[in-house]
């Protein structure tokens, strides 16, 4: 992601991507350690969005994207549900995640790098081994290779236009919805219902009232 910074920083247009064979410092949401050893997929895209109001939904619609081109390719994988705010899942684990760096001057966006790690066929800490999952997993034979090219491409397309999620995209994710109806410890304290066209999670609170919050990781109660 810091050489798609500093390629953006210097012009590369819209649609400019990094690949890594592998990470030393993969970093996820809020800076926290992403393992990413050789065998995933592992790029970050330069995006120059139309609109750059509701950046907050831009992961959501990446994910929708790649949730959507991973079920083409491989029609095998049962569905991929996407976990708020930037996480794909296969069952109850985590195969993707999504990282959104925005660079502004002046209070304009100047670009966002998208970040995408996927696991494919690399090897899974130990750590993560239970909450984790990969393609190859569930397709013996998955290649980050052949990934390369087509999500760099998902990613171009569906971070060009910008701006809130249409209903199209919001019907699309209610049927993805990992968190529907989940007890949630974090960002706030209830039951998610669904996302607003921001991006934003709807929280049902104890009290009863929807809440809606634009960042946070979400936890699950202890």
């Amino acid at each position: 992601m810091e050489v798609a910074h500093a390629r953006a920083q210097l012009g590369a247009p819209h649609g400019t991507a990094i690949v890594a064979e592998r990470q030393l410092a993969g970093r996820g949401t809020r800076g926290r350690l992403w393992s990413a050893q050789a065998g995933g997929l592992w790029l970050s895209v330069v995006a120059r969005p139309q609109r750059t109001d509701a950046l907050e939904a831009l992961s959501l619609r990446i994910g929708l994207a790649l949730a959507a081109l991973l079920g083409r390719q491989f029609p095998q994988l049962p569905p991929i549900a996407l976990k708020w705010p930037n996480d794909l899942m296969l069952g109850e684990r985590k195969l993707a995640g999504i990282l959104c760096e925005a660079r502004w001057s002046g209070g304009v966006c100047q670009w966002v790098v998208i970040g995408v790690g996927l696991n494919v066929c690399n090897p899974l800490p130990n750590a993560i081994a239970s909450s984790a999952t990969r393609l190859v997993d569930w397709v013996p034979d998955a290649d980050p290779g052949d990934l390369v090219a087509p999500c760099i491409a998902t990613i171009a397309a569906a971070a060009r236009a910008g701006g809130p999620l249409t209903t199209t995209e919001l019907n699309a994710f209610a049927s993805r919805d990992f968190l529907a109806g989940r007890r949630i410890a974090d960002p706030l304290v209830g039951t998610a219902e669904g996302i607003t066209a921001a991006g934003a999670l709807r929280v049902r609170l104890e009290a009863g009232p929807i809440q809606e919050v634009l960042g946070g990781v979400v936890t699950a109660p202890g």
